[in-house]
């Protein structure tokens, strides 16, 4: 994937359509103390194991607030992911962003919650739901990338090199995905792989 980035600008962010920028006050033991944050939606993510080809689907994308930070990283390497903004299930909303992200349509009995966490404790402490599910070819319904102006690209990571993926600081990567990688390793002959 090749990302050309141009004109990049900061500026005020007003009427926000995702995030709200708050400060926080309160008092912690018997200290006023005041903190920035930001009030998100939760999140869902979903590591997605294609058994044909013994390997992890993944999604590539540009992430502005990485590329703020450090302009050499053009794209992420992510689990499949979205927003809870909707007045849908939290599994619905599993199934939907699998279908729009990499185009494969799962049934809802076949998707398995993990765990849950906080993510981004510091500044928004949203919670991300994190699910599992089987895919194979058969269960392809279209190319996948996204919706609107989402582009997403698909990245096939081989089971095999999911150790040297973990630890390849060059590879930009979330926490979440590193986890889940961890979780499918230790539990991946109860999963019968």
């Amino acid at each position: 994937m090749i990302n050309i980035i141009d004109n990049f600008k900061i500026s005020e962010l007003k009427n926000t359509k995702y995030i709200n920028p708050i400060k926080v006050t309160f008092s912690q033991n018997g200290k006023e103390k005041t903190w920035e944050a930001v009030k998100s939606h939760d999140s869902v993510s979903i590591l997605l194991y294609h058994k044909e080809k013994e390997s992890f689907l993944l999604v590539k994308q540009f992430r502005a607030p990485v590329y703020l930070n450090d302009n050499s990283i053009t794209f992420t390497y992510e689990l499949c992911a979205g927003l809870i903004d909707k007045e849908k299930s939290i599994e619905e909303i599993v199934i939907e962003e699998i279908d729009e992200e990499c185009g494969y349509k799962v049934h809802i009995n076949d998707i398995s919650k993990i765990t849950s966490f906080h993510t981004n404790v510091g500044i928004s402490g949203a919670k991300q739901y994190l699910y599992f599910a089987t895919i194979d070819e058969s269960m392809k319904i279209h190319q996948g990338g996204g919706i609107n102006d989402e582009e997403i690209e698909l990245f096939f990571l081989p089971l095999n090199e999911c150790d040297d993926f973990i630890f390849d600081e060059k590879k930009a990567k979330t926490p979440g995905l590193m986890f889940s990688f961890y979780w499918f390793l230790k539990n991946k002959e109860k999963l019968g792989f």
